[in-house]
């Protein structure tokens, strides 16, 4: 981002803070749809960007000022001679060269997606792919369906370069996280034991150079844990990395990862679980009546050590809760930003409509002195209404500050939120409505991360999979 560009989100940023008020919408709904806006049952608590204009194609509806190009779709040729995967999920963003962009994206291609890899049809392509660079295969020998791509795209032209497979033979890649070193880890969300349609075990993170220009050695971390992955995000002060785990039942752990070396997480590390110093009676997830806490309320932290991490029984949840580890509600994206963490439990809250965590590291976190000065937990953002947000997933810290979250409901239309650094939320984009009529859900959004300028907001259409780069005036958030 240039200094220009920086002063003025900043300055923008500044005053809209200044007046933050709750905004609420006064025009009507026969208005609104003769305006060009769709009326559907949205609220902002802060103006934002505007309400949300229908897109002509159907696609992604966006404010007054703002556009979106495709970067990719589900089926298209790759430069390598395979095709673009469908469910893209998790993603992150590189500097490439001059106006390039590196992204590393994910595919959630489970074992019943066999038509819809990078194989293509039958996975008839898959003989075009080294076999030691496949991680596994199932039982008919062909290459799982998951794993990773890479696009090179450019900012200034808006045109995608190139693109290709970077990781094979992993299933369930959902989410992941960054590097500060310029690698993308992608995490498989899914505990599948060797023998079971599979040759090896699963529920690893692996990691992708975004410097790589083809596939990469599928090397499982296997010290940062086998267990439902979801996301990761590493502290770069400390080198600590923070992971989620998406239990469906909502009793899952939040983890840290001490890594033996702060750069190389394959030399190993040691693998903890969060828990409340007051202990393990607190609930964090504030379901049904016996609300805990309430937003904004901060409790002090411990972190437990596990051992068995290979977790062959599939138990290192209950081993961790054991030790008083506490409970989160199916977790979802992380992410770091200025000395602090965010992360996302999809089904937490009240009505499990979710909630947004807030961490805040100890100085001495991870090192001898930390229980002096622990680290803090938050609960930064519980939406008090679907209206508002509902089924928070994938997250990212925009270069201003602001919280950028996709939406996974089931059953409604799914829409792009961000929040302040005070807790307001507002809407920033939403699928489409094909013809702007009324269909009973739409497609999740994921994979959301800027360019490192600021300028352009990547997000994914779950399925079948397209991806989107948004620009737009960034600079004219009101509160």
């Amino acid at each position: 981002m240039s200094t220009s560009r920086r002063e003025i989100l900043t300055s923008s940023a500044a005053m809209a803070f200044a007046g933050l008020a709750r905004f609420a919408h006064a025009e009507d709904q026969a208005g609104l749809t003769a305006k060009g806006l769709q009326a559907d049952p949205y609220r902002s608590e802060v103006v934002g960007y505007g309400r949300l204009k229908r897109d002509p194609a159907g696609l992604f509806d966006l404010p007054a000022g703002f556009s979106y190009v495709v970067v990719s779709r589900a089926g298209d040729p790759m430069s390598d001679g395979l095709l673009t995967p469908h469910s893209m999920d998790g993603m992150g963003c590189f500097a490439g060269k001059g106006d390039q962009v590196i992204l590393v994206r994910n595919h959630e291609l489970k074992f019943d997606d066999r038509e819809l890899s990078a194989f293509g049809p039958g996975r008839t392509l898959a003989g075009k792919v080294a076999a030691e660079k496949i991680y596994d295969r199932t039982d008919d020998g062909l290459p799982l369906m998951g794993g990773t791509t890479t696009i090179v795209y450019d900012l200034k032209t808006r045109r995608t370069e190139s693109s290709w497979l970077s990781l094979a033979g992993t299933t369930h890649n959902c989410a992941g996280g960054r590097t500060p070193w310029g690698s993308w880890l992608s995490c498989e969300e899914v505990l599948q034991a060797k023998g079971v349609e599979v040759g090896k075990d699963h529920g690893y993170v692996f990691e992708v150079p975004s410097a790589s220009k083809g596939l990469v050695d599928p090397v499982p971390l296997t010290a940062m844990g086998r267990f439902r992955h979801e996301a990761v995000a590493i502290d770069p002060r400390t080198g600590i990395a923070y992971l989620t785990e998406d239990m469906g039942d909502g009793f899952g752990l939040f983890y840290r990862f001490l890594p033996n070396d702060r750069t190389k997480l394959a030399a190993g590390g040691r693998l903890q679980a969060l828990a409340l110093v007051e202990g393990p009676d607190g609930d964090v997830r504030n379901w049904g009546d016996a609300a805990y806490w309430k937003q904004g309320d901060w409790r002090d932290v411990k972190w437990v050590d596990l051992d068995g991490v290979d977790n062959p029984y599939e138990d290192l949840r209950y081993r961790g809760r054991a030790k008083g580890a506490t409970w989160f509600a199916r977790g979802e994206g992380v992410f770091f930003g200025k000395d602090e963490l965010y992360f996302a439990c999809t089904s937490g809250g009240p009505n499990a409509g979710g909630q947004i965590m807030r961490y805040r590291p100890s100085a001495s976190e991870g090192q001898p002195g930390e229980g002096d000065s622990p680290g803090r937990l938050q609960l930064f953002c519980q939406p008090t209404s679907p209206q508002l947000m509902e089924m928070a997933d994938n997250i990212a810290l925009s270069p201003w500050g602001h919280l950028i979250v996709c939406e996974d409901r089931i059953g409604g239309v799914n829409y792009l939120r961000a929040v302040t650094p005070q807790g307001k939320i507002y809407t920033l984009g939403r699928v489409a409505k094909p013809g702007g009529g009324d269909v009973a859900d739409t497609s999740e959004i994921a994979g959301c991360c800027f360019s490192p300028d600021g300028s352009t907001l990547f997000v994914n259409i779950y399925t079948p999979g397209t991806t989107l780069a948004i620009t737009g005036p960034w600079g004219r958030f009101k509160a």
